[in-house]
């Protein structure tokens, strides 16, 4: 998706700081490429190890317009917390206090992830703006927001499945705690590196701007809701920001651990819509018990299916255990098992997809709803039970797979059940989820919310290089 419209950047000079992995990289550099087009000059702060993400949006885009400030992240001990990574990359503070002073050129701003809320005193050290980058959607802000401002009270009581009530969210929606609590539940009060973790999220509300990677079709009453906590309108919904049209989308993410001609050649021989596809995000994992449970109802359902396993996702026993050579050569004719990242937006978009099984991340619901599939969810961590909560009975365009968790074993012939109403079914939610993806489709043309928005976004930039704020 692009947006169209008068390029008015005014050559804005811009800072991107993307928390360093690769579900958060990758929607800002889909950020970053509609930037580019709309001719702001980029830099954007990367590890050395994630280079490689940066190059397909390098090798589009003229060399003078994205640039790369290279920085390495300190490493943390084996085993430690969220709170510790996060906190290790505020050791570059000082890198790049040193590299905006020296620079001929600073950035009138920086946009930076909200994991990385400790830039907003960083950047008001140097006299710029900063803008929280929200590559999930409002309503995981919202819930972020009010756990975090309240976590002491939250955590007084011992029951993990004590309803949380989010008194700051429209309609006060409630969830088990251990749905919506799985990073906050580490929290200790005192710690240096949970205090600065808190301080920095609780900073996201004082930016002087929040870009979300979601649109008013999807979440409008949250949108609204962010504003009102924000105290301002320097809030913009501009998603989904994912370009599926062009050179280079094919290696959104990195390279396809099969080559992306024959995994579109296999898609190529299937009926439209007669195709499930199964991921589980780039960090979700799945036990021994769980895989079996997929495997079986994938094999006994007689659906054809592109089964995507990202590096070895079982967690008590190795891949090749899970899923055997027999059980590969069983399902050959219809079944397709990619070990290692694949191109799922390539594959969504494929006309014999029709079903995605997802983890519910959020760049996988974005990516879902722009492809116009049924969506089966199976949540695993932090804001997936949210997000499928959302996608079930908000939005209505879901269909639960599994409760979801780290131990939870669907049961298979449910699951097989499952499968073969989703491709063989006239569900209703097929047909809502074709009136928001063509409503999310317009959003991001000409003249629709997020396009709006974005526009509007980039006239701020502009007039802040001209000196206007």
């Amino acid at each position: 998706m692009e947006f169209s419209g008068e390029n008015n950047g005014a050559g804005a000079h811009v800072l991107l700081f993307p928390y360093p992995t690769s579900g958060h990289i990758i929607p800002l550099l889909d950020l970053a490429n509609h930037l580019i087009n709309h001719g702001l000059k980029l830099t954007i702060l990367v590890t050395p190890l994630n280079l490689p993400l940066i190059e397909p949006i390098q090798a589009i885009h003229p060399s003078n317009s994205i640039q790369t400030l290279i920085l390495s992240v300190p490493e943390t001990p084996p085993g430690s917390n969220f709170a510790k990574k996060v906190r290790a990359t505020s050791k570059l503070h000082d890198p790049i206090i040193d590299w905006f002073r020296t620079h001929p050129s600073p950035p009138v701003a920086i946009i930076s992830d909200f994991f990385l809320g400790w830039t907003f005193q960083l950047a008001r050290q140097l006299g710029v703006r900063r803008i929280a980058f929200w590559p999930s959607g409002a309503f995981t802000c919202l819930v972020m927001s009010y756990t975090w401002s309240n976590v002491e009270e939250i955590f007084s009581k011992t029951d993990e499945n004590a309803l949380v009530t989010f008194r700051n969210i429209p309609n006060t929606p409630e969830y088990p705690r251990r749905q919506v609590c799985t990073l906050s539940s580490q929290y200790k009060e005192g710690d240096s590196d949970w205090e600065f973790f808190r301080d920095g999220l609780l900073d996201n509300d004082k930016s002087w701007g929040a870009l979300f990677n979601t649109s008013r079709e999807i979440e409008g009453l949250y949108i609204d809701q962010v504003k009102k906590e924000m105290g301002h309108d320097r809030v913009w919904a501009v998603g989904p920001l994912l370009n599926v049209v062009g050179p280079g989308y094919s290696r959104r993410g990195g390279l396809s651990a099969m080559p992306h001609d024959e995994v579109m050649t296999w898609l190529d021989d299937k009926v439209d819509d007669s195709v499930v596809y199964v991921c589980f995000g780039s960090r979700s994992t799945l036990t021994r018990q769980q895989t079996d449970a997929l495997a079986t109802a994938l094999e006994r359902s007689g659906v054809n299916f592109v089964w995507c396993l990202r590096g070895g996702h079982v967690t008590d026993g190795n891949e090749e255990d899970a899923i055997t050579k027999e059980y590969e050569n069983r399902v050959s004719n219809r079944g397709l098992i990619i070990k290692g990242w694949a191109p799922q937006v390539a594959i969504l978009k494929h006309r014999a997809v029709g079903v995605f099984l997802t983890h519910c991340g959020w760049n996988s619901v974005l990516e879902g709803i722009s492809s116009n599939v049924l969506m089966l969810t199976w949540p695993m961590d932090a804001d997936q039970f949210t997000s499928a909560e959302y996608l079930v009975n908000e939005l209505k365009v879901g269909i639960k797979a599994c409760e979801g968790g780290s131990q939870v074993v669907p049961d298979s012939i449910k699951l097989t059940q499952i499968f073969c109403d989703s491709i063989n079914g006239a569900r209703p939610q097929k047909e809502r989820m074709r009136k928001l993806h063509d409503g999310v489709l317009k959003a991001v043309q000409d003249g629709g919310s997020s396009s709006r928005d974005f526009h509007a976004f980039v006239e701020q930039l502009s007039q802040l290089q001209s000196g206007v704020f």
